[in-house]
């Protein structure tokens, strides 16, 4: 069945909400953010912990998030996920500080791959990014926090492929990401008839309905994470006590 997975956005050492498309190195001041917390980043691994909401994933979203990330990882410790640079010569440090599985952000690469998983020692420590944009009927992969498009396309094949190098997926809608206006219910569906190990969709919930959404769209096969809409994260769309209770008949 469907679950509700967490997540910690970290941009320059500061939990944040991020519309995913204006994250832009090139215009910074174009950034737009729907919450900036005052709270540190461990604040949001101990509610998860005390709620255990499992397999959440914190993201550092460009330089300055080490040592928040680590602070999270700290609080719950061998339960959190972890991406944002992660590469084959620091994967196996943030595992040694507490990471349950570390993922990447970028295109397929053979070589980065078998790097990260010497590194970290396996498949079942590795999670793949492959969050993307929608051009036409298809969904592309972007990297580097959303900015670069690569020749990837998100389909059967690429899943498949993919799937024998990871544990799970992590795939955010970062065209709907962070706008609170519904999920991409095409990539949803998609996902549900493609993916054969458990993989994550973050982008555009906004309704405790939505959870119920992806369960029917996906045949279960897809789990959701909330961003903006939740109101630890100053959303007043959804309360992060009712996906507690979703999770707890889920199980």
């Amino acid at each position: 069945m469907t679950k509700f997975r967490g997540c910690i956005d970290i941009h320059r050492g500061i939990v944040k909400q991020i519309v995913g498309g204006t994250l832009s190195d090139d215009s910074p001041s174009e950034l737009k953010t729907n919450f900036v917390a005052t709270q540190p980043a461990s604040h949001f691994a101990d509610l998860y912990k005390h709620s255990n909401v499992t397999g959440c994933h914190v993201i550092m979203l460009g330089p300055g998030c080490s040592e928040a990330a680590a602070s999270a990882l700290r609080t719950w410790p061998d339960a959190l996920q972890v991406g944002g640079g992660v590469n084959g010569e620091n994967a196996k440090a943030w595992v040694e500080k507490g990471a349950e599985k570390v993922w990447s952000d970028s295109k397929f690469s053979m070589e980065r791959l078998e790097e990260v998983l010497a590194a970290v020692g396996g498949k079942e420590r590795l999670v793949i990014d492959l969050s993307c944009r929608r051009r036409g009927d298809k969904w592309i992969v972007a990297m580097n926090r959303w900015q670069t498009m690569t020749d990837m396309e998100v389909n059967k094949e690429s899943l498949d492929l993919l799937s024998v190098y990871c544990s799970e997926f992590l795939i955010h809608a970062a065209d709907v990401e962070g706008l609170c206006r519904g999920i991409d219910e095409d990539l949803v569906q998609a996902l549900g008839g493609w993916v054969t190990i458990p993989t994550t969709y973050a982008g555009g919930a906004y309704s405790i309905d939505d959870l119920k959404r992806v369960e029917n769209l996906s045949g279960g096969k897809v789990d959701l994470t909330y961003g903006s809409a939740l109101d630890i994260f100053g959303g007043e769309k959804v309360k992060f006590e009712d996906c507690i209770r979703w999770n707890e008949g889920a199980r």
